[in-house]
């Protein structure tokens, strides 16, 4: 990891904790630099009337925006518009105690929720809790690239059964007014600012889950990103076919209609293509922003459609007593669930689905 600070300011607290990241990243073998351009972590302090956005110099950059904020009784809720306003991957807020001393940080992230970490008077320890908190999401890699090719074959340009199941269970699941992210983001963000986190990362609307389902040994129908779930219709679309993943390009393979504009698949899809590779009685698999008890879960919060997230669910998956049935869940974000079929898949969670995913 090669890490840069913004040259922002910040008060004596924020200065404080830089100086002890940056002792305790450099001990971990990572390198500070002295130009953005170089770096793959940025560091942007802000005050928080004010949070300012840092202009990446590529996609891959993983923002951590600093403030400081007092008295905080809902940390989502006073963190998470600062996150949107300053375009960051992952705010750290601190929580002052006295004027120069820390009481704690609040960590938010836009999927992953709220962490809390007391600051132990910034101890070696306290700085290897933050390390260990901060390591594994700012150097996880993110797969949405796609890559279209227009090679659909003609009899597949309308669907088949597998199609048609994504699109029941679209239906189906909008029936249950599941949340669009693991928390209430609606209450959250007035209308404005819901609208921006819509367009920063690609969404036509926040979503509350995904499907797939496997054509054959080698491809799976998945549905788009930013569509409305209720309504996966038009192949190529609303619903795309998976082919492959090429990790020289780090990319997704997709083979669609050569007459229609083709949207992002789903940035879900590298976790789903590793389950399917790894597990081929899987046939049907959901994921959604819901909750049930008594299930083993991931232990990093790793960012969606991460390289990551996908090895963890899929390394959960692939040892559980039935890959082929079974509900794993992402902690502080929701469930992946395999079956035989996705009308199998429904059949099994209906009436276990809780609205609320607990945070930890």
């Amino acid at each position: 990891m090669r890490f840069y600070f913004a040259e922002n300011g910040g008060d004596v607290r924020v200065r404080k904790l830089l100086a002890g990241v940056q002792a305790v990243l450099e001990g971990h073998g990572h390198e500070r630099v002295t130009t953005p351009g170089a770096a793959s972590v940025v560091f942007n302090p802000f005050p928080p009337d004010r949070p300012r956005s840092f202009r990446r110099q590529n996609s891959a950059v993983f923002l951590v925006g600093l403030t400081t904020l007092a008295g905080i009784d809902d940390p989502i809720a006073a963190i998470y518009p600062l996150l949107v306003r300053s375009l960051s991957n992952l705010v750290i807020s601190i929580t002052p105690a006295g004027d120069r001393d820390i009481a704690d940080l609040h960590f938010v992230t836009l999927e992953q929720g709220h962490v809390q970490l007391q600051a132990d008077g910034l101890s070696s320890a306290f700085f290897e809790a933050l390390y260990a908190r901060l390591e594994p999401l700012a150097t996880s890699t993110l797969v949405i690239s796609n890559i279209f090719e227009p090679n659909l074959e003609p009899e597949l340009w309308n669907g088949d059964a597998g199609t048609r199941g994504i699109g029941r269970a679209g239906r189906y699941l909008a029936e249950l007014n599941l949340m669009p992210a693991a928390f209430p983001i609606e209450e959250v963000l007035p209308p404005r600012e819901l609208r921006q986190v819509k367009k920063l990362y690609g969404i036509g609307g926040l979503s509350y889950g995904n499907f797939s389902v496997r054509l054959d040994e080698d491809r799976f129908w998945m549905s788009a990103s930013g569509v409305d779930k209720s309504k996966l219709e038009t192949i190529g679309r609303d619903i795309l076919l998976v082919k492959g993943y090429d990790s020289e390009r780090n990319a997704i393979l997709l083979s669609v209609p050569p007459h229609i504009e083709p949207r992002r698949v789903s940035v879900d899809a590298i976790e789903h293509w590793m389950i399917y590779r790894e597990n081929p009685g899987v046939l049907a698999i959901l994921h959604v922003h819901a909750w049930t008890d008594g299930i083993r879960s991931t232990q990093v919060t790793y960012p969606c459609g991460t390289y990551e997230m996908g090895r963890a669910v899929a390394d959960l998956v692939r040892t559980s007593p039935d890959p082929v049935h079974t509900i794993i869940g992402l902690k502080n974000h929701g469930l992946t669930i395999t079956g035989t079929s996705m009308d199998e898949i429904l059949e099994r969670v209906t009436g276990r689905l809780v609205r609320n995913v607990p945070m930890t």
